[in-house]
């Protein structure tokens, strides 16, 4: 029953995520109401208010939870797994299409587009995405450190780690938001920038 609740409220969250940002990317940032989004999500606005603050921690939840994810799937990879292909194949576990964006499927890519740079570039919602992007770098981190045997206290190497794997995923989220139609899958723009960053940034041929 512990895990069957514990599903279920992971479920909620997710939900009340994707609705926050699928109806800002929709309708913009001030056209969005808690009540919108906890109706959207199929729940009350008081259950809203039981897993976040304000639509702008709903929003930064999806990438901060993601992150979490990624650093308790990198615990579980095989001990004797290169860093790098384990965190690899971690992220790209993440990034598999949930039962809430199936029920509420995205516009265009171009109007998807559109709205999220919008959304992105809202003043309310930079101190949150700042504030999970920095949890995550440390959930990460420590994973990190687990599994090389580092020492956070003394070493760089699992921030560093987290920092590089954590802009490798941004850079290629980006990248995708300025593909054109259709994009290339985000699995393999993931994929080639970690492939990128474990050989160390080699320069482009020419």
């Amino acid at each position: 029953m512990t895990g069957l609740r514990e599903r279920k409220k992971a479920e909620t969250r997710a939900a009340l995520g994707w609705a926050a940002i699928h109806l800002t990317a929709e309708r913009g940032y001030d056209n969005v109401r808690v009540e919108d989004i906890a109706e959207a999500a199929g729940v009350s606005p008081r259950t809203f208010n039981n897993y976040f603050s304000s639509k702008a921690e709903a929003i930064a939840s999806r990438h901060l939870d993601r992150s979490l994810r990624t650093a308790a799937a990198l615990r579980e990879r095989p001990a004797d797994e290169p860093l790098w292909v384990a965190l690899t194949q971690a992220s790209l576990e993440q990034f598999t299409r949930g039962p809430e964006v199936e029920a509420m499927p995205s516009p265009s890519h171009a109007q998807w587009v559109a709205g999220v740079r919008t959304m992105l570039a809202e003043p309310a919602l930079q101190g949150e995405r700042l504030r999970a992007t920095a949890l995550a770098e440390a959930e990460l981190a420590a994973a990190v450190a687990e599994r090389t045997g580092t020492d956070l206290a003394t070493d760089m190497y699992p921030r560093l780690v987290a920092a590089a794997a954590s802009a490798a995923v941004a850079v290629a989220m980006q990248h995708y938001l300025d593909s054109a139609d259709p994009p290339a899958p985000i699995e393999r723009l993931i994929t080639d920038a970690f492939t990128q960053v474990a050989a160390g940034l080699p320069a482009p041929p020419r």
